[in-house]
């Protein structure tokens, strides 16, 4: 785990590898879930009788219940100790490459795009590969914006 305890250090680091998250595998009880808080139940997602027989031969996960999982994808990668308050300002790209299927294992791999001072923040543009286990192509490629109030 990378943990910067200044400015300096994140200035320092742009344009570098942070590193790569721990494995998660995608379930079914996951992607149920992510259904029901969305109210999206299309049968891609929650029909594993009707999807073996779809384009993608089982169940896939929501693309943007990838996305949601890259908060906790990050902490594992890097941390700001100083930082009292953490924002997820935006996105400036996402881009949905590869299904994840029901059983895929995904990580996440940050590399540290930009930094911006804010006075009492420090912006962070973090362009991370969402990777799937055995396959060349990742799930899903963004570009993250967070703030770190210090």
């Amino acid at each position: 785990m990378r943990v910067f305890v200044s400015r300096e250090q994140m200035l320092a680091a742009v344009g570098r590898d942070l590193g790569e998250s721990g494995w998660l595998t995608v379930d079914q009880a996951r992607i149920d879930t992510f259904a029901n808080a969305t109210d999206d139940h299309q049968w891609i997602h929650v029909d594993p009788e009707r999807a073996a027989a779809g384009p993608f031969g089982t169940t896939v996960a929501h693309g943007f219940l990838t996305l949601s999982l890259l908060p906790h994808f990050s902490r594992q990668i890097f941390e700001v100790p100083a930082a009292r308050l953490i924002v997820n300002y935006g996105l400036n790209r996402v881009r949905f490459i590869t299904p994840v299927s029901v059983g895929d294992r995904i990580r996440a791999r940050c590399v540290l795009k930009e930094v911006s001072d804010l006075g009492d923040a420090v912006q962070l543009v973090i362009a991370t590969a969402v990777e799937i286990e055995g396959e060349e192509r990742p799930g899903l490629v963004a570009e993250t914006v967070s703030r770190y109030y210090l």
